[in-house]
C-alpha cells in the first residue's frame, strides 16, 4: 500500500516535471516548508469511507509532495503527522495510524536511500509503542548520511509541550549552576527545542480549510509565511504546492523591519 514512494502516477515525472517548475523563481525557493496535513477523515467521510481510508490516502499524498518539494529545491519538509491531542481519537483509529507509520517506515526505506531522502522525527517519545520507536530509530540511522531533502515528521508532537520541555531543561541547567539567567538567549532556547539545528520554517501550508496553527511549531513559525487551502490533504497535489510557493515568492518578508520603499 505504501511502496514506491516516488513512483505514483501523479508524481512529477521527467516528462511533465518542467511544467510544474514553470513560473517559479528557483533562486527563491523556501528552504524549510512546514505542513499541517488536515482533512484525511473528512475526505474519507465525504466518500462514505472510514477515517482510516483517509489516512492511507494521506500517506500517498505525502509521497507525491516529498518528491516534488525535493525536485524544486526545498531542503526541509516538516509534516505534522500525529499531535499529542490526537490520542483523544478512537483507539481503533490511533492503532491504525501507528501501524500505518510502521508500514511506511518499513517499505519506503529503499526508496529513501535511492533518492537520498533523510529522515528525522520531532515530538515526545513518551507513550509511543516500542515497535514504532524502533522503526523510527532505524529510519533515522539508515538515512542519516543521505544528502537529499530532509523529511522531518512530527509524531506525538505538541508545540506548547515542546516549549515547556525546553524551559524545564534550561531551568535545570540554571539550578545546577551551568547557566545563568543572563545567558538565556533566543539561541539558547532554540537549542533545547525538538528542531534544534534546523532553520525556522519559511512557509507554513495548511490544508482542509481551517485557519489555525493547531499547536504546531509555535515558536518556530513566528515569521513563517502562511498559505491555506480548503482542499483536504489526500487531494493535495504538487500543483497546489507550487501555488503555495508562488504565493510565498510574492510576499515581502520584512521580519518586523521596513523595506527600502517604506
Amino acid at each position: 500500500m505504501l511502496t514506491n514512494l516516488f513512483k505514483t502516477k501523479t508524481d512529477p515525472s521527467p516528462a511533465n516535471g518542467n511544467s510544474l517548475q514553470d513560473g517559479l523563481d528557483l533562486t527563491n525557493i523556501p528552504c524549510h516548508v512546514a505542513m499541517i496535513m488536515d482533512g484525511n477523515g473528512r475526505w474519507a467521510r465525504a466518500q462514505g469511507k472510514p477515517r482510516t481510508f483517509g489516512h492511507s490516502a494521506g500517506a500517498r499524498a505525502l509521497r507525491r509532495i516529498v518528491k516534488y518539494a525535493d525536485s524544486i529545491g526545498v531542503k526541509i519538509l516538516t509534516a505534522y503527522a500525529f499531535s499529542t491531542e490526537n490520542w483523544k481519537r478512537p483507539v481503533t483509529e490511533v492503532d491504525f495510524i501507528m501501524k500505518l507509520l510502521m508500514e511506511y517506515l518499513t517499505k519506503e526505506l529503499d526508496e529513501f536511500q535511492k533518492y537520498q531522502v533523510r529522515m528525522r522525527f520531532i515530538g515526545t517519545r513518551d507513550g509511543l509503542p516500542e515497535a514504532v520507536l524502533k522503526k523510527m530509530d532505524a529510519a533515522v540511522m539508515q538515512t542519516k548520511d543521505n544528502t537529499g531533502i530532509l523529511l522531518n515528521i512530527a509524531i506525538n508532537y505538541g508545540g506548547q509541550a515542546e516549549i515547556v520541555q525546553a524551559a524545564r531543561e534550561i531551568a535545570r541547567l540554571a539550578v545546577d549552576g551551568e547557566l545563568s539567567p543572563d545567558q538565556i538567549s533566543k539561541e539558547v532556547f532554540e537549542d533545547h527545542l525538538y528542531t534544534r539545528g534546523l532553520p525556522a520554517p519559511d512557509l507554513l501550508i495548511r490544508t482542509g480549510g481551517d485557519l489555525r496553527v493547531s499547536n504546531f511549531l509555535l515558536w518556530q513559525i513566528a515569521y513563517a509565511e502562511m498559505w491555506t487551502t480548503p482542499v483536504f490533504w489526500p487531494d493535495f497535489t504538487p500543483e497546489l504546492f507550487k501555488q503555495a510557493v508562488l504565493s510565498y515568492q510574492k510576499r515581502d518578508r520584512r521580519f518586523g523591519g521596513l523595506t527600502k520603499k517604506e
